[in-house]
């Protein structure tokens, strides 16, 4: 079978299409023809050794998987040849084939494409993780999201709206505005780039605020980083929850004594590790959002589709920032 290989530390250019040996299905495991993979913003870090998790090469990146299940491994009573559906994979995900732990599977339904299968467990996983387990988000909250028009942003947006809050979206153009909006944020903030001096920060600040209203966001959901974080922790609400998601513009330096002055905290959502730690309370989650799916609140976003020996050019679109939604690549 093909899989996409990063044989050395580098960026989307230096991955490899590479024949490798087919997979098996090993105790507890489902062998997959993969059928889309989708592509976040993990994969651009990873392949650079940039990430948290680092792999032994040669590894494909990847990290969530549609397909079908063409063998089930010893043990497994969940699911049978045939089936339909997605899985969390971490990485490896841009092959052919791809053996998966059954317990990191879900059923997609028929109504749902491969490419939005693909397209649910990273982003919403993220953000359902956050907005509920971390930011315990409530009706007539109010919701900034920065970075909203990406994957994890756009599903922020549309849970926060499925929670009953008020969604402020963050972004650094006037077309991601527009698709914030058209997810259900009720107003949207156009950024500049960055860097920003101390007038420049203080000039988003008031951005910000005149955004979210005189009580402030009661959650800020931060999946950019770098100048970006302490403007928005300035328009936080009382007791508010600032969320650390993600560090694409790089990893922000908050002055503490702003979480003092609005007594906010700040949490950390790291949902690769809650799913591993609490598999029981991720599953939960999960079946929340195909609930939510099903009753037309969420939708996965895609943006672009590539097929599979273009999903360099899928991690290098991403890495640029220049994505809106979420990019998929396809085999076949």
């Amino acid at each position: 079978m093909r899989a996409l290989l990063s044989k050395a530390a580098g960026g989307p250019e230096t991955l490899e299409m590479t024949e490798i040996d087919d997979p098996v299905a090993g105790a507890g495991e489902l062998l997959v023809s993969v059928k889309a993979c989708s592509i976040n913003f993990p994969d651009a870090l990873i392949i650079q050794d940039m990430y948290q998790l680092k792999p032994p090469r040669p590894f494909a990146p990847g990290s969530e998987i549609a397909g079908i299940v063409e063998a089930v491994g010893e043990g497994v009573t969940d699911f049978k040849v045939g089936d339909r559906i997605i899985a969390g994979t971490g990485f490896g995900g841009l092959v052919e084939k791809k053996a998966v732990p059954a317990a990191a599977a879900y059923h997609l339904p028929d109504e749902f494409s491969f490419e939005q299968g693909a397209s649910l467990l990273m982003t919403y996983g993220t953000s359902i993780h956050a907005l509920k387990d971390r930011g315990h988000i409530q009706e007539g909250n109010t919701l900034l999201v920065l970075g909203a028009a990406g994957g994890v942003g756009l599903a922020a947006v549309e849970l926060g709206k499925a929670y009953g809050a008020r969604v402020v979206a963050a972004v650094s153009s006037d077309a991601k505005a527009e698709a914030a909006k058209a997810s259900g944020a009720d107003e949207a903030v156009v950024y500049d780039r960055q860097p920003f001096d101390k007038e420049q920060s203080k000039a988003l600040s008031q951005q910000f605020k005149a955004a979210v209203g005189a009580e402030g966001a009661h959650v800020v959901y931060d999946a950019v980083g770098g100048d970006y974080s302490e403007p928005a922790l300035r328009s936080i609400a009382w007791e508010g929850r600032f969320l650390v998601v993600g560090f694409p513009a790089g990893i922000a330096k908050l002055p503490l004594n702003l979480t003092l002055l609005k007594s906010c905290d700040v949490c950390g959502v790291f949902w690769g590790a809650y799913a591993a730690r609490d598999p029981i309370g991720n599953r939960a989650n999960i079946e929340e959002l195909f609930d939510l799916w099903k009753a037309g609140k969420i939708s996965p976003k895609i943006s672009e589709t590539f097929a599979f020996e273009d999903a360099g050019k899928a991690i290098a679109k991403l890495a640029n920032r220049n994505a809106i939604g979420k990019l998929v690549v396809t085999m076949g």
